[in-house]
C-alpha cells in the first residue's frame, strides 16, 4: 500500500479500523469517501483547506497578528466579558485592513480610520481610536511596534447645541415611569434607585438581594457595587409579582427578561407616556445613572462617593454623569457658612481700643 503524506494533514486508522484525515490546525476533515486517499480529488481538496486557513491566518509584522496575539493575552482575557465583547466589536470592524503592515501605521491613517468610522457615529469613532490606542501600547510594550501611533489622537468633539445623551430625568417623569405596567416596575425601580444599568438591572440574580442591601458588580467592567435599598425601592420589590425566576426581575410569564425584550416593552410605553406629555423627549433608562449621580451631587456628595455608588474606578466619569446637577441651593448654604466665617475673622481682626 502507497503512504500518503501532506504537510500539515494526519492521516491514519481509527479504532473501527477506517481510513480518516484531518487538517492538524483546524480540525477540518476530509471525506475519503468522497475524495479517496491519493486520487486527484483528494489532493485537490487539501490545497483547499490548506488556502482556505491561510488566507485567515494573520501575516508575520500586520495588525491582524496584532490583534490575535493580544486576543490570547491575559491583558485581553482577564478583562470584563462585556469590555472583551466591546473589544472584538471593533476588531472584526477593523478586519479589512487586517493584513496592514504596522510600520505603515502613523498618526494621520489613524485620524483616518478614525474619521471613517464615523458612519457608525462619533462615539464608535472614538471608541475605535481608543481601541487601537490601548492595542498599540501593548504592543508596543512587547516589541511589536516602537512608538504607539494613536497616542495623543484626540476624539472628535461633539457638536454644540446637541441635546445631551442619557440625559437625566425630572422628578415628574420618574413618578410618570412607575405607572408602568407592574412587571416592569421592579426593573425600572432597580435601575431608578441604584443606578444600575439596564443589563445590571435586569440580570441581577434575586440572591444578591439580602437584608435590603444590593450587592453585584457592573457587567461592564468588573466594579463592585453596593446599594442599601431605599425605601421607595423596597415598597416596589414587594409589590412585584411572585415568580420563581432566578433573576430578582421577571416578565410578564415570570422568566428572567431579555435586555431587547425589555426595550421592547419599555419604548411601547415611553411612547405612550410621551405621547401623552407626561415626559419629555429623549428619555432613555441608561440616563437613570445619570439621574443617580446627579442627585447625589445636588446634596452635596462628592465624585468619589459617586464614582463609588455607580461602580465607576475613575472619578472623572462620575462627575461627568453629575454635570448637569443644580448646585445652587447647595452653594447657597456654603455662602452662608462662607459669610459667616468671614464675620468671625473680622471680629478676631478687630483690635480694641485703649
Amino acid at each position: 500500500m502507497t503512504i500518503v503524506r501532506v504537510k500539515g494533514f494526519k492521516i491514519f486508522d481509527d479504532r473501527h479500523g477506517r481510513r480518516r484525515c484531518y487538517h492538524r490546525k483546524t480540525g477540518v476533515a476530509i471525506d475519503l469517501t468522497k475524495a479517496p486517499e491519493g486520487s486527484a480529488e483528494f489532493f485537490a481538496e487539501c490545497a483547499r483547506i490548506a488556502a482556505m486557513v491561510a488566507a485567515t491566518t494573520p501575516k508575520p509584522g500586520t495588525l491582524g497578528l496584532l490583534i490575535e496575539t493580544y486576543r490570547g493575552h491575559a491583558a485581553f482575557l482577564d478583562l470584563a466579558p462585556r469590555t472583551r465583547s466591546d473589544y472584538q466589536a471593533v476588531f472584526d470592524y477593523l478586519k479589512p485592513i487586517a493584513d496592514t503592515p504596522l510600520i505603515k501605521f502613523d498618526k494621520p491613517l489613524v485620524v483616518r480610520i478614525r474619521d471613517k468610522a464615523t458612519t457608525k457615529g462619533r462615539r464608535q469613532a472614538n471608541y475605535v481610536k481608543t481601541v487601537l490606542s490601548l492595542l498599540f501600547a501593548w504592543g508596543c510594550e512587547r516589541g511589536f511596534l516602537a512608538t504607539n501611533p494613536a497616542a495623543g489622537i484626540k476624539s472628535i468633539r461633539r457638536k454644540k447645541g446637541l441635546p445631551d445623551a442619557n440625559r437625566p430625568w425630572a422628578d415628574e417623569e420618574r413618578d410618570a415611569a412607575l405607572t408602568c405596567p407592574v412587571h416592569m416596575r421592579a426593573a425600572i425601580g432597580l435601575m431608578m434607585f441604584t443606578g444600575l444599568g439596564p443589563k445590571d438591572a435586569l440580570m441581577l440574580p434575586r440572591n444578591f438581594l439580602k437584608g435590603g442591601e444590593i450587592a453585584t458588580s457592573r457587567s461592564k467592567t468588573g466594579e463592585p457595587v453596593f446599594w442599601q435599598c431605599p425605601a421607595q425601592l423596597m415598597a416596589i420589590l414587594a409589590e412585584a409579582p411572585h415568580h420563581s425566576a432566578i433573576t430578582l426581575c421577571a416578565n410578564s410569564r415570570g422568566k428572567p427578561w431579555t435586555v431587547s425584550g425589555f426595550n421592547s416593552s419599555w419604548q411601547k410605553f415611553r411612547r405612550k407616556i410621551e405621547r401623552e406629555g407626561r415626559i419629555g423627549p429623549g428619555l432613555t433608562l441608561y440616563g437613570l445613572r445619570h439621574t443617580v449621580a446627579v442627585i447625589l451631587r445636588e446634596i452635596g456628595y462628592d465624585e468619589r462617593t459617586i464614582a463609588d455608588a455607580l461602580g465607576q474606578a475613575d472619578p472623572k466619569m462620575a462627575l461627568h454623569y453629575a454635570k448637569l446637577a443644580d448646585l445652587k441651593p447647595k452653594m447657597r448654604g456654603v455662602v452662608t457658612q462662607f459669610d459667616v466665617e468671614l464675620d468671625k475673622r473680622k471680629t478676631k481682626a478687630v483690635k480694641p481700643t485703649s
